[in-house]
């Protein structure tokens, strides 16, 4: 009863503290695919005129720089962890394909996240805030329950798979329909006339200006864009790929070609919250949703971090982040913090500035884990020293793989890219990139993560005594371990995609 009285009356003054600086904020979420640690200029301890990002790096510098910033190890269930507000153990460690299906369990039997778990638009919506979502949506679409109009935004432009091709907008194929479906969505049905007539980041960003261009500014907006850059396929128009020419790695030239695009998107999309009289009212909130993928083909680096996408070593995980805008307090500007925030974190914050409790009543009633999301205002903003997070759990597809606690870090079992890179990656000793080397963790590799970033130094067999306080912490959580049968994928959907929406995905369950 004490801490649920203790719990109120922090909601109640962390609301009297927003309500105090002025009206509601404007919220602008960019969650960026694939982005690579390396591949933005702030992280350039020595500028390389290959990383061109002028627009990112000018906005941390305006903001604070988020350096220990947690995600998952790959897009779902990083984007599951956004908007559910739980960890990925919680939610989501599943990056499997959007026509899963278990009829079996009508809760959590799909893809992405399961469907009796609030999102976060629908707290927003219940603070009077206009809800937008762009781009990317990679959190389930089986039903319409579950796509981004039944989960309480307002508006919806994207695709629902972990990529499509940006021109043609395919993605997958049926047996009934072997050339490919076209996975891009407006609203409550498929944007049909719209697939395969321009690149499609090109699309969502005009998509974003619209959005802007019609907002009334006395309503709080939180708009949430996901791009698809820089996930494959590595695709940008010859303008930007001649740019980067002098690059004698082709993978490498596209990489850094599409995050150069990106970088003037997002230069286009503040300067219109600028022209709209908004941004000084504005909290921008910028994450990678993985590590770079520095496997063949991907692209990306994440030096001088140890190991990438689909990895569990700091350069999957540990994922580049900042927040910016005028809402930002002038004290806070240009520093940088290092202390822990996982990406479910946004969602208690968020909810926060809604003024609504971020607690899930309909979660608890279909016996979901509640959200593990904390209010990280307080710290970013500069009322408080230190971050409220002390433990970032770190999920595989079948277990709690490792475990960030205070300066410490646990691995257990076999961690894939196993390997640092240099600092141009991919390159000519390494065409395509590709990082082969696995790591045996078995029962634990140990890591003082804030002495040694790079995780070079294993101390499992030096400090015994730590070792096994965090083999403890990580069975503590293993034992809440969220990983229900989400079943192959369903024949159903393509029927769907054929028949019903002709030729494009779609939910195909009621």
């Amino acid at each position: 009863m004490k801490s649920t009285f203790l719990l109120f009356l922090s909601f109640t003054l962390l609301n009297f503290q927003v309500a105090a600086q002025g009206t509601k904020p404007h919220i602008f979420m960019l969650l960026v695919d694939d982005w690579g640690w390396a591949n933005v200029g702030y992280h350039r301890d020595v500028p390389t005129k290959e990383v061109q990002t002028p627009n990112f790096d000018k906005l941390c510098a305006e903001g604070v720089e988020l350096d220990q910033h947690y995600v998952h190890n790959v897009c779902s269930p990083t984007r599951s962890s956004l908007l559910s507000g739980r960890l990925p153990i919680h939610v989501n460690v599943n990056n499997g394909a959007a026509t899963m299906h278990n009829p079996k369990d009508p809760i959590g039997g799909f893809q992405g996240i399961p469907r009796n778990m609030t999102v976060i638009a629908e707290k927003m919506k219940m603070g009077g805030y206009a809800t937008h979502q762009v781009g990317k949506w990679d959190a389930g679409m089986a039903t319409r329950d579950h796509i981004p109009l039944g989960r309480g935004f307002n508006t919806s432009f994207g695709y629902f798979h972990h990529d499509n091709d940006y021109y043609t907008t395919k993605v997958g194929f049926c047996k009934i329909a072997p050339a490919g479906m076209n996975d891009l969505w407006m609203n409550e049905q498929p944007a049909y006339h719209q697939n395969g007539t321009d690149y499609e980041e090109h699309q969502f960003e005009q998509h974003v200006l619209q959005v802007l261009e019609k907002h009334d500014p006395s309503v709080p907006l939180f708009l949430y864009y996901a791009p698809h850059i820089a996930h494959t396929p590595l695709q940008v128009p010859d303008s930007y790929l001649k740019k980067f020419d002098f690059i004698d790695d082709e993978t490498r030239q596209y990489y850094h070609a599409m995050v150069n695009y990106l970088d003037d998107v997002v230069g286009n999309v503040t300067g219109a919250f600028k022209s709209k009289g908004m941004w000084n009212n504005t909290l921008m909130v910028v994450s990678a949703d993985n590590g770079g993928p520095e496997y063949s083909g991907g692209g990306a680096n994440n030096y001088p971090l140890k190991g990438g996408k689909t990895s569990n070593w700091q350069g999957g995980v540990r994922g580049n982040a900042f927040v910016s805008g005028g809402f930002v307090p002038e004290s806070m500007r240009g520093k940088k913090l290092d202390g822990y925030i996982a990406v479910c974190d946004w969602y208690a914050t968020f909810a926060h500035f809604a003024g609504v409790d971020p607690s899930d009543a309909k979660a608890a009633s279909a016996k979901l884990p509640p959200i593990d999301s904390m209010n990280m205002w307080p710290y970013v903003s500069g009322q408080v020293s230190a971050s409220p997070r002390q433990d970032v759990p770190i999920g595989s597809p079948d277990m709690v793989q490792g475990l960030i606690s205070g300066d410490f870090k646990i691995l257990v079992d076999k961690v894939s890219t196993a390997g640092w890179t240099g600092p141009q990656y991919p390159n000519s000793t390494n065409p395509k990139g590709g990082i082969s080397a696995t790591e045996d963790c078995g029962k634990g590799c140990l890591f003082n993560i804030k002495e040694d970033p790079e995780e070079r130094s294993n101390l499992a067999s030096s400090m015994g005594d730590k070792l096994r306080e965090m083999q403890d912490k990580l069975a503590t959580y293993q034992a809440t371990f969220y990983n229900p049968l989400r079943g192959p994928p369903d024949p159903a959907a393509c029927e769907a995609a054929v028949h019903k929406y002709e030729g494009f995905w779609g939910p195909w369950l009621e």
